[in-house]
Parts: structure tokens; C-alpha cells; sequence
């Protein structure tokens, strides 16, 4: 517990919130509840709307339609009952102008804390009948003296998110207390150099707390929004540089080095596709094949859209390290995508002597610790994490949709071999802004083209009237093209995970489709509730057209490649956001043939501007950058990723702002050490063991 004034400092912040006084245990685990655990996560709780209850009055000048805030005494209240079980509470408060009626509904306990003779302060909207005002008051509190400073009435209020047991009220009187603690430290708590500061206009840390809890105008808070903002993309993007400096020093591996001999067959390789590379792949490659040869260990990120030809860089990548006798490890995060990659690296490598192995957790083609060295390249899922066998001498790990999985997953697959080169990719369309707060410690790549001779997919958003017309155009063109059709369902819930009910209705409608809308027709089912062999068996099956349509939802990864496929249908897409909805479209135009994507909708309570913009861009990065804009971070990916968790009030929409803070880390980073700001470097620390924790 603090005992003085002096001993406030910047231990403050760290203080565990079980040692704010005057605050009942259950107050404490409603709290602990919301994330709040020690009296900087308190300060980091910000409101989400005000209450701008500034105008003050005296009662004989308040006009009817006014929200406006008034004090005076209490002269009387009392509780008068009705008949339909309702309590209406009437109280008169009185100043040297004049008198209003106070009105609540169902608050007895009101009756006990405001008494006669109190002097209170109200705030809300004035309503009049004739001469009569009266106010149903928005918020109220009791004062010392008519000259007492408010809390909650008479200014501008925060409005903090709450739940049950809970409310604004208290959670703001809990952050003035910190507050007031800050405002007798004897040391400053701010991070960032005074020069920097001044350089980006922003306000001092204290001052943001302040101002964000107790603003005085609507303008100050945009401020101490803008420097809070600031200080959480200025803390990211920073220890992310700090990551990638402490990585080059550290992660000293075995360089893979192509002999003159190995880059002539690695080109030979390349020519002996069944296909030519695009530019975006050549750049692509060369970059990773440089740094596979270096002794730094490779920390490389490489996005690019669906189709684009992630895994053909990461064949020849893993190829280029058979050639040393040395081991790759490919992780992808569920069985099908798993086999996806195995099917498409094996039918690329068959000409060659590389060896592939599938590890999941229904097929093992590893059994024994003599097998983990026979082969060349294993691919897998978290099996591989789990493989109790030691690999020959792994040298570079790839991962797949590497949003997908945490640090510590990520550091366990790393774990099999010696500090190997590690390559993670995603196929995930994600915003400049994005990628620079949250992927600043990897080396970027990006396949920004796609494949010769691939169409733009068609996409139509199909009015309810025309459901029907739909229906019939998708069985018209796979008896008369021969192609074949996927029909998403989505989630019933907003969860990732598949409920029995989402199950249910995704059976449902296969059911429906199958006997009244295409009963000439072979339609297929696939969920995530399915046994892997199931779903493998099924896909197989829709691969090999036994199937002419495909009932899946959308939490299973139809990443098989079925060039075949040409017609995607979307139920309920105005649920999706944008980037979800690409990936999805992805799935079909994956060969020569024009391809189609059918957007329907089960609600007529949604903004077609959305899927019409959908409709008409086919560029997965444009499409994501207008998701943030619009939805927010959450919508980037499926679900919510660790990488925006601790991201609280910075907005990665504001281009302006992520790139100031990023011209501030160069600037502190060339002017600066860390080592020699302890507050910033205690911060950093702190801010990485969190990182790691969550994920």
C-alpha cells in the first residue's frame, strides 16, 4: 500500500490493482474481469463515447430541449408507486433562481442517498410543462459544499465499456484516484525524448492520461488520443526493431552455400516447371536463396494473394537446401491445407531425388527416428511440433499462414533444428500500415502478380429476387462447361470454431440443395467436425469430380487445388469481411477457364457498398486496406490475431500516424540507446514478455 506522497514514482503503474484502497473484493474481480490488473492497464482503460455535460446553469435559466448540468439543495424526495409495478422517484432541488423536479424510475435506494438537504449536482435534458421544469437525470452526485469541484457532472464525462456489477461511475473514480497518485510523483513517466516530442507535436504521457479521462474540450481529447495512440505504435514498431537487432546477433546459424554446381540445378529446376516464374517470383526467390546462404539465420515474411505461388518460392527454397544434404519443415495449420502442400510439392519434385514425407495428425509417414532422416522435406501440422523424433539437420522452416500460430509454436518448430532459416507466409492480403506495426521484425517479401494467363474471377452480388435465377445458371454451367462448384455456408455464431448448431445448418442446406435445387446433380458435404480422413477422403473425391458441387463452411480450408473448380457461391457474405471473402473467391480461378464468384445474402439489414466495392476489386491488398478503414483490424483475418490485442486505441487506418511513429523509432534508434532511457528499455522489456505470454 503507498504510504506517502514521496514514495510515488513510476512503480505506480505497476502496482496490481488489489491495493486500491476503499475497493470492495468484488469491485477488484470485476475489475481483474475487463484485463485490468495493475494501475497502468486502470490509466490504458479509455472511454469509449463522453457525456458532455459542460454546460452549467443556474435552474431559473434552464431552457426545455437543453442538456445542460445544475446544482443546488435538495429540499424533498420521496417514491410514489403506480400500478403496473413501476416506482417513480421525484425529487425538488432548489438554487437562489428557482426549482425542478427530479424524475427516476425504479432507483429506490435513491431515497437513502440523496436526502434532504444535500447539495447535488445533475446533469440531463430539461423538459417543461407550462412554468414546470423537470429533468430525468443522466447522472448525478452529491457535493460537499454548492462550491465543490465534480467528478461525473458539469464537465465532460468518459463513458468507459462495463460489464455486469460494474459501472462507468466506478471505474472512473478508480482512475482519478491514479491519477491523482501520478499528479504527486516525483518522476516524470514519460518514454519518449523531449526533442522527438516537440519534433511530432505531441503532448507529454501524464498529460494524455489526463486530458483522455479528464478532458475539459472535445479537441483535447482528439489530442491525448493521438498521443496515446501514437505511444502504442511508437512501442510496437519499436520493439519489433529491437527483435530484429537482437536476431541478427544472436541467431548465427550453418549457412546453406550453394556450391556453382547447386545453383545450376536449382536453375534447372526452375526451367524444368510446368510453368514459367513471374517477375514477383523471381524477386521473390532470389531474395530467399540470398539469404539462406547467409550466416544470420533468415526471418523472412512473404505475403501474397491466393494463387499467387507462395509454395512453388518455398519448393525451390526447400530444394536449394536438399542440395546440402540438409533438412525443410513445412507447417500449415489444419490437415487439409497440410495435404494441399504435399500433393502440390510432391508432383513439383517428382522429377528430382527429394524425398517428402506428410506428418499430421491422421496420416505419419514418420514412424521411427530412423525415417525423420530419410526424408528431404516433411510437411505437417502441429505434428510436427509434437513428432517425438529428432530430424536429421534441419536448416530452414517454412510456416504457412503463420498468422495462425503463436510465438511459442513457432519457437517449438524452430526448435528442430539449429537455429534454421525461417520463411513464414500467408496468403492473407495485409495493409502497409499493418504489416509495420505488427511484422517490423521480419524482412519483407511480396508476390504482387499473379500467374500468366489467369482471368479476373467474375463476381456478381445476387439480389434475394434473383436466388433462383442463380441456382439455375450454376447447374447449367457444369452440365454444359463440365466445371464444378463450391457453396459456402457461414457460421451460424460469430466464433472461429464450428458450433453443433453451425453444423446442423450446414447439413441443413446440403440437404436442401441436394434434394430440391440440384437433385440431377452429385453434390458433396464438408466441416470442420468431419474425422480428418473424412475430409481428406472428400476432398480427394471432389478433386477427382465425383462431385459436381461442394457444401462446405467457410472455417474449413477448401485449399486443395481444383483447377476444375470455377464457380464459387457465398451464402451470407454480407457476415464476411472483405479480406475473408478474397481469400474464399481465391479458391476457384485457378486455371485457364473464366471463373465465377456468386455473393448471396440472408439479411436485408446490411451496406451493399461493401460488396459491390468487393465486386469490382480484385486486388487483395486494396481490399483490406478498405476492410480497416471501415471495420477495423479485427476483420483482417478470421479472427482476432495477437498482433491487435495490445493494441487499444491506436488506429492502423491512420497512415499519417503509423509512419510518424516509425520516423520517430529511426529517430530515437540513431540519436539514442535504449539502454541508456531505463523507463523506455524497462517498458520494452515488459512489453515483449507480454507479447510472448499471450501467444
Amino acid at each position: 500500500m503507498i504510504q506517502t506522497p514521496e514514495q510515488v514514482d513510476l512503480i505506480l503503474l505497476a502496482l496490481p490493482i488489489e491495493t486500491l484502497p476503499k475497493t470492495a473484493p468484488r469491485t477488484i474481480s470485476r475489475l481483474q474481469a475487463t484485463g485490468i490488473k495493475t494501475y497502468g492497464d486502470l490509466l490504458e482503460y479509455y472511454p469509449f463515447r463522453y457525456n458532455d455535460f459542460s454546460i452549467t446553469s443556474q435552474i431559473g435559466n434552464v431552457q426545455a430541449g437543453e442538456t445542460v448540468t445544475v446544482r443546488g439543495n435538495l429540499e424533498s424526495i420521496k417514491t410514489v408507486p403506480t400500478r403496473k409495478r413501476i416506482t417513480i422517484q421525484k425529487a425538488v432541488l432548489r438554487d437562489e433562481t428557482g426549482v425542478i423536479e427530479l424524475v427516476w424510475y425504479n432507483q429506490g435506494y435513491l431515497t437513502n442517498t440523496l436526502t434532504p438537504g444535500s447539495v447535488v449536482s445533475v446533469s440531463g435534458v430539461v423538459e417543461s410543462q407550462g412554468k414546470k421544469k423537470s429533468m430525468k437525470p443522466m447522472e448525478y452526485e452529491l457535493l460537499a459544499t454548492a462550491d465543490s469541484k465534480t467528478k461525473h457532472t458539469g464537465r465532460i464525462v468518459p463513458v468507459y465499456p462495463t460489464i455486469y456489477g460494474l459501472s462507468s461511475k466506478t471505474i472512473l473514480e478508480k482512475i482519478f484516484f491514479v491519477l491523482d497518485l501520478l499528479s504527486h510523483a516525483n518522476e516524470s513517466i514519460e518514454l519518449i525524448p523531449e526533442d522527438i516530442l516537440k519534433e511530432h507535436g505531441l503532448m507529454g504521457l501524464q498529460k494524455a492520461y489526463e486530458t483522455i479521462h479528464q478532458p475539459t474540450t472535445m479537441r483535447e481529447v482528439s489530442e491525448a488520443r493521438r498521443r496515446l495512440g501514437f505511444n502504442e505504435l511508437f512501442i510496437r514498431i519499436l520493439s519489433s526493431k529491437m527483435i530484429k537487432e537482437r536476431w541478427s546477433k544472436e541467431q548465427t546459424t550453418a549457412p546453406i552455400k550453394l556450391t556453382s554446381d547447386d545453383k545450376k540445378r536449382v536453375q534447372e529446376f526452375i526451367k524444368n516447371l510446368p510453368f514459367v516464374l513471374t517477375d514477383a517470383q523471381k524477386r521473390v526467390t532470389e531474395e530467399v536463396l540470398e539469404d539462406i546462404q547467409k550466416t544470420v539465420a533468415m526471418n523472412r515474411f512473404l505475403q501474397g494473394d491466393v494463387g499467387s505461388g507462395k509454395t512453388v518460392v518455398a519448393t525451390i527454397a526447400a530444394y536449394a537446401t536438399h542440395l546440402q544434404k540438409r533438412q525443410t519443415l513445412i507447417m500449415a495449420p489444419t490437415e487439409i491445407l497440410a495435404l494441399q502442400h504435399f500433393a502440390t510439392i510432391s508432383a513439383l519434385t517428382k522429377n528430382t531425388d527429394l524425398k517428402v514425407a506428410l506428418q499430421t495428425g491422421a496420416h505419419k509417414d514418420i514412424t521411427s527416428q530412423k525415417k525423420a532422416g530419410e526424408y528431404d522435406l516433411i510437411v505437417g501440422t502441429h505434428a510436427l511440433i509434437s513428432a517425438k523424433y529428432d530430424f536429421r539437420d534441419v536448416a530452414l522452416v517454412i510456416i504457412d499462414e503463420q498468422h495462425r500460430f503463436g510465438v511459442k509454436q513457432r519457437a517449438l518448430l524452430k526448435k528442430k533444428g539449429i537455429n534454421p532459416h525461417l520463411l513464414s507466409m500467408t496468403a492473407t492480403p495485409i495493409p502497409r500500415t499493418v504489416t509495420l506495426t505488427l511484422y517490423s521484425e521480419l524482412d519483407l517479401s511480396v508476390i504482387d502478380e499473379l500467374p500468366v494467363g489467369r482471368k479476373a474471377i467474375k463476381t456478381y452480388l445476387t439480389p434475394t429476387a434473383k436466388r433462383a435465377d442463380g441456382y439455375r445458371w450454376i447447374e447449367k454451367q457444369i452440365k454444359e462447361e463440365k466445371t464444378q462448384a463450391y457453396i459456402i455456408c457461414p457460421l451460424i455464431e460469430t466464433s472461429e470454431k464450428e458450433s453443433m448448431s453451425s453444423i446442423k445448418a450446414v447439413k441443413a442446406e446440403y440437404e436442401h440443395l441436394k434434394k430440391n435445387i440440384f437433385p440431377m446433380l452429385k453434390v458433396g458435404l464438408l466441416h470442420g467436425r468431419m474425422k480428418a480422413k473424412e475430409k481428406e477422403q472428400t476432398m480427394a473425391e471432389f478433386n477427382a469430380h465425383t462431385y459436381d458441387i461442394l457444401v462446405s463452411t467457410s472455417v474449413v480450408e477448401v485449399g486443395v487445388d481444383v483447377p476444375n473448380a470455377t464457380i464459387m457461391l457465398i451464402e451470407g457474405s454480407e457476415r464476411y469481411g472483405l479480406a475473408q471473402l478474397h481469400q474464399l473467391r481465391g479458391r476457384v480461378g485457378r486455371a485457364e477457364k473464366q471463373s465465377y464468384c456468386l455473393l448471396f445474402t440472408t439479411s436485408n439489414n446490411y451496406n451493399p457498398s461493401r460488396l459491390r466495392f468487393f465486386a469490382k476489386t480484385h486486388s487483395g491488398l486494396k481490399l483490406s486496406e478498405f476492410d480497416l478503414k471501415t471495420r477495423g483490424p479485427g476483420e483482417i483475418y478470421g479472427t482476432q490475431q495477437h498482433g491487435y490485442s495490445d493494441l487499444k486505441i491506436a488506429d492502423l487506418s491512420d497512415t499519417n500516424q503509423v509512419f510518424s511513429a516509425k520516423k520517430a523509432v529511426d529517430q530515437l534508434l540513431k540519436n539514442y540507446s535504449v539502454d541508456e532511457l531505463p523507463k523506455l528499455n524497462a517498458i520494452m522489456r515488459s512489453y515483449q514478455i507480454n507479447l510472448i505470454e499471450k501467444n
